[in-house]
């Protein structure tokens, strides 16, 4: 389970500082599909980095599996992150000098996990995405729907508790952003936690619950 607690996150540039988050209160259970939703700058991304412990809260809490985090060092972080959380972009953020394995494959490069299990997790990763067949590809030479399933095999080789998703179909047309939705749904069925930022009130609705956010706070 996840918890927020009184979270604020605020940025200062000279004299002027911006409020991302207000005192946001939120509990994410173990399993759930939570769609976070609202207008562009209502602080949908600094929440989901947030929960993906890439940024640090300026004030409040934040539980992380039964533990406080907010405060934590970027190392300890760093630590905690890995092989805990997923994440899948918007932009894919595939590396193209790297191939399709290579790519799935960097989620485990730091990690403790044996040569042979990693081969293995990747080619399991692969083929459960359908991309096998493009291991040996680099990104430019998919489709955008390709490298989607890619960035998503990433995201799930590790088996995280916990999967960020934003915007994961803005780059797509609709028939692959639909297959993408599909693909979500399914790796929640199996019980990973999913929080998906989006702007579609129809992909929105697909979720168990959804969180209005306006000016960095909650719409009841």
């Amino acid at each position: 389970m996840f918890k927020l607690r009184q979270l604020s996150k605020r940025y200062r540039t000279g004299d002027i500082e911006t409020t991302a988050l207000d005192q946001i209160d939120l509990d994410i259970e173990a399993g759930e599909y939570l769609a976070i939703t609202g207008p562009s700058g209502c602080g949908k991304s600094t929440l989901l980095g947030i929960l993906g412990l890439l940024d640090a809260p300026s004030a409040g809490e934040y539980w992380f599996e039964g533990r406080n985090v907010a405060g934590w060092s970027e190392a300890k972080l760093n630590r905690l992150r890995r092989g805990r959380i997923g994440f899948i972009f918007q932009s894919f953020n595939l590396i193209d000098e790297l191939t399709v394995a290579e790519n799935v494959g960097l989620a485990l490069e730091y990690g403790e996990v044996p040569a042979r299990e990693r081969k293995q997790r990747v080619d399991e990763a692969m083929a459960r995405l359908g991309v096998s067949h493009r291991a040996g590809h680099r990104p430019s030479q998919l489709s955008g729907g390709q490298q989607q399933r890619v960035a998503i095999a990433r995201a799930l080789v590790s088996r995280p508790a916990l999967l960020l998703a934003d915007e994961p179909t803005g780059n797509l047309d609709s028939a692959h952003g639909d297959e993408v939705m599909r693909l979500l749904r399914e790796i929640n069925a199996e019980g990973t936690t999913l929080v998906m930022v989006t702007h579609s009130p129809a992909h929105a609705a697909q979720a168990s619950r959804t969180l209005r956010l306006l000016d960095g706070r909650v719409l009841v």
